[in-house]
């Protein structure tokens, strides 16, 4: 079978891209982001053509160019032909507002200029199936009335387009097609095998003259949630967990090393000294078995119906590492060239608040202590992650406190190699950039191993519209 032919726009360091080609069914054509750190990583890890523009740019096949996606003229890319355009466009400028009872004119909108090059996209080239993603918010953003739009834009784009042209005041004919919806839901990624809780609102259109019937969209439909139940298995129930992302190692391999990291952390209620810490102590300390699966099935909820439902679990979580080629190869022990894995400097006053605050705990655990954050109230600052739950959502900006933090007591912040793993880039993904810059292209990816799932299931739709 031939790969599709993908183009791939605010591409950053290419997570999502990342995953299309490890599924084997895709090559990235051309890429685009804004970015010109992402896209020297992009490019590096693509062995596409890194072009750094200066007003106009002209897309074509075998490059990634650093520039803003409002100055790339996409027309020499209809006679490559591609299958599939991707990407996630920021919707923050995207605004809805509703006139009063009496404006006959309903509702007026203001599309958002970057998404509007998106939908650009899709006018010029035609290709036969997108792949959009963005923050589950954008259902809600405008109490819906984006979203909405939005999907309408998809799905009349030959209507429509007169409308969205109008936004970022540029020519073209009227497209000959819309696009059906194919898919459109938020996913959880840790249900695929990414160490993560991470959300994102996909959305999936295939272009409406390859689907003229009902039963050929309840075919297409079904070869792609089919695809995504298959690659889930276990996984929805049993996540893989940060402790075995960092390890190599399946969870009944590492009853050592988890003893070890409970060891550190014996007594620290006693030097909190406060009813929060003491809570802590009764609820989950005195609680754990010190055995890796007895506690992770406790952290996690999940009550198995019999043995051999954990053993195949666990069998699953040893494919995903191998897959992610992760396996008995411990990070600690990794010396990338990029200098990702190096510990980040630390403030001696946050490693020692740091010391009174336990996995899967924040800041709120020193509260009335010496070691309290002054003036904090959200609960991503300081977070440790818990060793046995799949990680908190890595973010790709803020100020102090905000960085992903270790289980170990001895240990500050993540490398960004460790992100970069609970984000399932492989090792070998090596970044370009500064390490703010680095830090944004992780916190902003896809995670590969989501898009190498989203890219099976999109590939088995289109075979069934075949």
């Amino acid at each position: 079978m031939a790969r599709l032919r993908a183009v791939s726009l605010f591409s950053g360091a290419g997570g999502l891209d990342y995953g299309l080609v490890q599924s084997g069914l895709f090559d990235i054509i051309f890429a685009n982001d804004i970015m010109e750190s992402a896209a020297e990583t992009y490019s590096v890890n693509f062995r596409l053509e890194l072009e750094r523009c200066n007003g106009k740019a002209r897309a074509h096949r075998g490059a990634v160019l650093a520039c803003n996606v409002e100055e790339v003229d996409f027309s020499p890319l209809v006679d490559v032909n591609p299958d599939v355009v991707v990407g996630g466009p920021p919707c923050q400028d995207f605004s809805v507002v509703r006139g009063p009872d009496w404006d006959r004119r309903g509702i007026e909108v203001r599309r958002g200029k970057l998404y509007s090059h998106f939908v650009r996209a899709l006018a010029v080239l035609q290709p036969k199936a997108f792949l959009f993603e963005n923050v589950p918010g954008l259902r809600s953003a405008n109490k819906g009335f984006a979203y909405e739009i939005i999907r309408k834009d998809f799905e009349e784009l030959n209507v429509r387009w007169d409308q969205v042209r109008k936004t970022i005041e540029c020519d073209g004919a009227r497209p000959s097609e819309g696009y059906v919806i194919l898919f459109d839901k938020i996913i959880d990624f840790s249900r695929f095998g990414v160490p993560q809780k991470r959300e994102r609102l996909i959305i999936v259109g295939v272009r409406k003259d390859l689907v003229r019937t009902s039963d050929r969209l309840w075919e297409a439909q079904s070869a792609f949630e089919e695809a995504l139940k298959k690659s889930e298995g276990l996984l929805g129930r049993y996540p893989l967990t940060p402790i075995e992302t960092f390890e190599g190692r399946r969870l009944d391999e590492l009853e050592a090393e988890y003893r070890e990291v409970l060891r550190k952390w014996e007594g620290v209620w006693d030097c909190v000294r406060t009813e929060g810490a003491r809570r802590w102590k009764a609820e989950v300390w005195d609680r754990l078995r010190f055995s890796p699966v007895e506690d992770y099935l406790r952290s996690i909820g999940v009550r198995p119906f019999d043995t051999g439902e954990v053993e195949e679990a666990l069998n699953q979580h040893e494919r995903v590492l191998k897959e992610l080629n992760y396996r008995e190869k411990p990070v600690s022990a990794l010396r990338p060239p990029d200098g990702t894995n190096e510990m980040p400097k630390e403030d001696p006053e946050v490693l020692e608040r740091l010391r009174h605050i336990p996995f899967g705990e924040n800041h709120e655990f020193v509260r009335g202590t010496r070691w309290e954050v002054e003036g904090k109230g959200i609960s991503l600052v300081y977070r440790r992650l818990h060793p046995l739950k799949p990680s908190y959502t890595i973010v790709a900006y803020g100020g102090g406190g905000t960085h992903s933090y270790h289980y170990d007591r001895g240990r500050g912040q993540l490398t960004l190699r460790e992100k970069a793993r609970l984000q399932t880039f492989p090792d070998s993904f090596l970044f370009m950039g500064n390490r703010t810059e680095v830090r944004a292209q992780i916190g902003e990816a896809v995670p590969p191993l989501a898009g190498k799932r989203l890219a099976e299931a999109l590939s088995a739709a289109l075979a069934a519209l075949e």
